[in-house]
């Protein structure tokens, strides 16, 4: 190497020290009184040409007086490049001078240094803008912001699945809240690599900028975009130094405002790119370490990111430009024009109501720029806007929507795929629009199969909104405002080992309840046609069925020529984290299930699987069709639904972030007394809300804890016959630390609550 240096640059060097590098080798050069940056390059046609282009920027900006970047040393036959031969392979070489200075990386960080880091980019850029070369207009780059697309093929590089559909989240949303707007962006060619390790500090101040290799044409605001990736990705308030960044560009370089709308989304599409190719690096096994440098911190802000909403982060974009904020409507006016086109009978959630905006996997963002950990819905099962469900859905309704009327894949994939997740008993499934249309199908069916109009139903229990599911409906027909208990219904006592009359959840409990209800069947005029239950009465408090209680009714129906429903509308498809279905925990099969609700993340979609035998009763009859159930849309979303459970283990982080959800507020319940019980399984539990060391049920005090919840921006709900029960039932991708933040403000909230009392 030294001989090497001799030779072309008639430099004497006394020490040459190999540097980091990702696509190519660098060298520090030390002679008796200079200090040099030694670069090579395996040679290729296209990469003479960019280092050549390189080279003129370089120069450019140091006839336009730029003097804290490295400048191009001529070789000895004053060419600033030269091809050689380095162990055998012929190499692209240059020399640049030396920056004294500490990496941005290795110094504290303070106002100060971003507002210097801020100005020193925008005079680089106001240089760059007078700077046209051709060859790097044409390149097309993958660290380049504009053509995120080209790490789409590295998405299944990344290990962990959870990580992989953040990314692929975040590669939907350039789609959707960037790539309309390119038009607008102003283009500039820019240094497009303001990293941790690119830049010198000395003295509080930027004192240069080095590696220009990724220069690129692109959009103007993406240099603002990457150097904020990188100077905040290790802060726990990114926005805030972003905003002292930014203010000092502006204050430069002027930022307009739809650069402002985007610049979110594109911080995170660098996050994408930057992880993208820190996998595929690593799938090549024995990929360049350099790659891996700021992997771990670009991970730590993605999640970080996921958790700011977007309106939120363009409003404090906005702030340090100085342009006014964006301010929705107030909420009331919200509710004014909803109450015009909407009856009344229509709730909404909350003392405060929340005008939602966007939502991502457990979080849910209004329009006023709050972030609100989802720990109450259940609907969208494997998280708000999964990119792969939306996906599915995007590319199926751009193909083919129609009715079962005809023959299309998707339907019979899926229907093969769902019947695979049950018994073989259950071999026959009927596609529908919601839980409340499977309910009805399901009553019809049984009643048919069964001759018998009678139905057992549960006492709290619900089962969906059309006229025969409310009739099974016990939560809604019992209401004071209700129409009340028809004739043909059976009610049996919910079998609640916390509040009902035997308590020992050994078994023996479900078994006295069993044989209560078997008393009234005993007892009925006519035989039971119908046994319709959740396995977890979710409106009734979130109160599981006594151990064993199905296990020993079920026989008394089926001898009676009944038919056993399940419903397992809101506790199926791995929620309960021990079981795919709720109904296994009672080890029984049912003759029917009733699906919905979670069943398409949110696409309206239910379905009935039932038996061979009662298919064919069904088949007797008239015709069965639903204009929407089962169409090739609907069939395409659910499919993704059971893939993404599968790829992302769903039903195990419902197990194991459930029992740790659930033990966190068992210690809770031992230490308030407020706390009567704490039941369920996985990710659908319920906390019973007591008068202190009572049975008493305290519905103020469960809705003081639901609305404080809700306005620190955490989202539970309350249910059970008194509304004093805590309902948590979050998308499965809540974290262990998401249960630890709900439960450490349950707490908090109660503190407050007794300190309030003993004043």
């Amino acid at each position: 190497m030294k001989r090497i240096l001799n030779e072309q640059f008639g430099i004497n060097a006394i020490k040459v020290e190999r540097l980091s590098g990702l696509d190519n080798a660098n060298y520090l050069v030390e002679t008796l009184t200079e200090k040099y940056i030694f670069k090579t390059y395996p040679y290729f046609q296209d990469a003479l040409s960019l280092v050549d282009a390189e080279n003129n920027a370089l120069l450019f900006l140091q006839n336009e007086g730029q003097r804290n970047i490295q400048i191009p040393i001529p070789s000895k036959n004053q060419s600033y490049t030269a091809l050689v031969n380095i162990d055998g392979q012929e190499c692209i070489c240059r020399m640049l001078s030396y920056l004294e200075g500490k990496f941005l990386v290795e110094v504290p960080h303070s106002k100060k240094l971003f507002q210097s880091f801020g100005k020193f980019l925008a005079q680089l850029d106001l240089k760059l803008q007078q700077f046209t070369d051709f060859r790097i207009t044409a390149r097309k780059l993958k660290w380049d912001i504009q053509y995120l697309s080209l790490s789409k093929k590295h998405l299944d590089n990344i290990p962990k699945n959870k990580d992989r559909s953040i990314v692929h989240y975040y590669f939907k949303q350039y789609d959707e809240n960037v790539l309309p707007f390119i038009p607008e962006l102003r283009t500039a060619i820019i240094h497009n690599d303001a990293n941790e390790w690119n830049v010198l500090v000395a003295q509080e101040e930027v004192s240069g900028i080095i590696d220009f290799g990724d220069m690129s044409h692109t959009f103007l605001i993406n240099e603002l975009a990457i150097a904020i990736t990188y100077a905040c990705y290790d802060k726990e308030n990114p926005l805030e130094w972003a905003s002292i960044l930014l203010k000092s560009y502006h204050e430069t370089l002027p930022v307009q405002e739809i650069e402002l709308e985007v610049l979110y989304y594109l911080i995170a599409a660098r996050l994408c790119i930057s992880v993208c190719i820190s996998a595929n690096s690593r799938a090549k096994k024995g990929g360049n370490e350099y790659a891996f440098v700021s992997e771990k911190n670009a991970w730590q802000m993605l999640y970080r990111w996921l958790a700011i909403n977007p309106s939120a982060a363009e409003n404090c974009f906005r702030e340090a430009a100085g342009f006014p904020a964006k301010n929705p409507p107030p909420v009331e006016k919200i509710i004014g024009k909803r109450n015009k086109h909407m009856s009344s009978v229509l709730s909404v959630s909350y003392d405060k109501p929340i005008y939602m905006k966007g939502a991502a996997f457990q979080y849910m963002y209004d329009a006023y720029g709050n972030t609100f950990l989802d720990a109450y819905n259940n609907i969208p099962h494997v998280g708000h806007s999964h990119p792969k469900v939306v996906e599915a859905g995007q590319r199926q309704m751009a193909k083919l929507n129609t009715n079962t009327r005809y023959l299309y894949d998707s339907l019979n994939e899926y229907a093969e795929k769902l019947l695979s997740k049950f018994p073989d008993s259950l071999n026959k499934v009927y596609f529908v629009n919601s839980g409340s249309a499977a309910t009805d199908l399901a009553l019809r069916m049984a009643n048919g199969h069964s001759g018998n109009e009678k139905i057992m139903v549960l006492e709290h229990g619900y089962h969906g909104n059309t006229r025969a599911a409310i009739d099974v409906s016990y939560y809604k027909f019992n209401n004071s405002k209700g129409s009340g208990k028809k004739e043909h219904i059976l009610v049996a006592p919910i079998p609640d080992t916390y509040r009902g009359k035997y308590t020992k959840d050994d078994g023996s409990a479900g078994k006295s309840y069993a044989e209560e209800a078997i008393e009234l069947i005993e007892n009925s005029d006519t035989p039971i046609g119908t046994f319709i239950s959740e396995t977890i009465i979710g409106c009734g408090g979130q109160v599981p069925l006594g151990k064993g209680y199905l296990k020993h009714l079920y026989p008394a129906i089926r001898k009676q020529g009944g038919v056993c429903i399940i419903d397992e509308v809101q506790t199926g498809f791995g929620r309960m984290g021990h079981y795919y279905w709720a109904y296994e925990a009672q080890e029984v099969v049912p003759d029917m299930v009733i699906l919905g609700k979670p069943m398409a993340n949110g696409h309206p979609m239910g379905a009935v699987v039932c038996t061979s035998e009662i298919s064919a009763s069904f088949e007797k009859g008239v015709e069965f069709f639903s204009s929407f159930g089962g169409n090739p849309v609907s069939c395409a979303i659910a499919l993704s639904v059971l893939e993404v459970i599968e790829e992302e283990n769903l039903q195990d982080n419902a197990k194991i972030v459930g029992d740790y959800y659930k033990s966190l507020l068992q210690a809770l319940q031992n230490k308030y007394p407020c706390i009567g019980d704490v039941r369920g399984s996985g990710l659908y539990l319920g906390v019973e809300i007591v008068k202190d060391y009572s049975m008493d049920p305290d519905t103020g005090l469960a809705h003081c804890i639901k609305n404080e919840l809700r306005n620190r921006h955490i989202l539970i709900s309350t249910d059970g016959p008194y509304d004093s029960v805590l309902k948590t039932k979050p998308p499965l991708q809540f974290s262990k630390e998401d249960a630890s933040k709900t439960v450490e403000q349950i707490e908090d909230i109660l503190k407050s609550h007794y300190k309030n009392k003993e004043v």
